[in-house]
Parts: C-alpha cells; sequence; structure tokens
C-alpha cells in the first residue's frame, strides 16, 4: 500500500510563484490540497481539506496577513506552518516570531532548502505533538453522547484531510451516508466543521 503522501496548503498572492511551489511539491512526496491568495479562501481550505502543512506567505491580498493567519492555526488548529516571504524586515520578523512558526524562509528560495525546511517542521511538530489518533473507547470516555463505529471511522477520515466522496469511496458507503453520519457526529461532540471536529478528536488524545 502506498504511503499517503503529505497534504499541503499555499498561500500565496503571486500565482506564479505559487503555481512553481505547486509544482515542486506535487513532484516530490507532497500534495498541494489548496492555493489560496486571502486569508479568507486560504482559511476555507484549512477548514475542508485539513492540511499536514501550510507555507504562508505573510503579505496577502485582503485585510489579513499571513500573521493573522497563523495565529489561527496556533489558536484554533494543530497544523505546522511556514513563513515563505520576500519582507526581512526588522519589524515583520518580530511580529511573525510571536506566532512560533517552524520556519522562516526569505525569497527567493532555493528548492533543497525549502524541502528541507518542510521535513524539519513536520519532524518538529510531530516530536513536540505526538500526533496520534485516541480509540474509539478512550474517545467516549470524554462525551456524554457516544459516537458510533462508522462515526469514528468518519472522523478518523477526517483527519486525514479526505473529501466527503474520498470518505465514501474508501468505505464503501453512499455520500448521502457520509453526510448523515458526519451531521449526527457534529452534534454528538458539539461541533460545526471539519476541522473544529479534528481538533477535539486531537485534544482528547
Amino acid at each position: 500500500m502506498d504511503t499517503p503522501k503529505t497534504k499541503v496548503v499555499i498561500v500565496e498572492d503571486e500565482p506564479l510563484i505559487a503555481e512553481d511551489l505547486r509544482f515542486l511539491l506535487n513532484s516530490m512526496k507532497y500534495t498541494v490540497v489548496g492555493v489560496a491568495q486571502t486569508s479568507t479562501k486560504a482559511m476555507d481550505i484549512i477548514n475542508n481539506r485539513i492540511p499536514d502543512i501550510v507555507l504562508l506567505d505573510i503579505h496577502i491580498k485582503g485585510d489579513k496577513d499571513g500573521i493573522d493567519i497563523a495565529q489561527r492555526l496556533n489558536d484554533d488548529y494543530r497544523i505546522p506552518f511556514i513563513y515563505l516571504t520576500s519582507y526581512a524586515d526588522k519589524d515583520t520578523i518580530d511580529r511573525a516570531k510571536t506566532t512560533m512558526p517552524y520556519g522562516y524562509i526569505i525569497k527567493p528560495f532555493d528548492e533543497r532548502d525549502l524541502l528541507s525546511s518542510i521535513e524539519m517542521a513536520l519532524y518538529r511538530f510531530e516530536q513536540q505533538n505526538g500526533k496520534s489518533i485516541p480509540s474509539l473507547s478512550e474517545f467516549n470516555d470524554t462525551l456524554r453522547e457516544k459516537v458510533t463505529g462508522r462515526e469514528y471511522e468518519l472522523l478518523c477520515a477526517l483527519a486525514q484531510g479526505l473529501t466527503n466522496q474520498e470518505i465514501a469511496e474508501q468505505l464503501f458507503i453512499s455520500l448521502n451516508t457520509v453526510k448523515f453520519h458526519l451531521k449526527n457526529l457534529f452534534v454528538k461532540i458539539d461541533v460545526s466543521t471539519r476541522s473544529a471536529a479534528v481538533a477535539k478528536l486531537y485534544k482528547m488524545k
């Protein structure tokens, strides 16, 4: 069985740079699950695809920048991120440091430096967080209303960043059945989004 590729979200408002990054990463052992030019689009992709790591340009289009996204990743998710930016002035670096990034790469970047930085970030994150999933019984011990085995399977699939269609195909059930189980699951664990469900799963480890 093939090892699943590491899922990456790119937040970059320069289309040519974003496309170069997408091509480079997809040609390696990564898969780019989304590219965003704004913070709103970035958070939408992150909510729905649950990446393993995010590459963040600091200065992007919209009223929020990459550092604002980084703060959200720290506050609401357990996802490592690397800043990839042209801006290296002291004020920007000082502000970025407060978010505790897993890397800070100045453009133009060297491909080898980028790839090694991603690997080091993923390794550090794994060592620091031990991102293992609790068993069904451990998870249910923390809940007032127990989830079923099927609901737990779907929750674990969400943690892999699978779409509803991919979950349906993996579990050999219909798309409507996936939606039905997810709706019940979200009610039982008191969340409203996929990312919140995954965060709750890991917090109960």
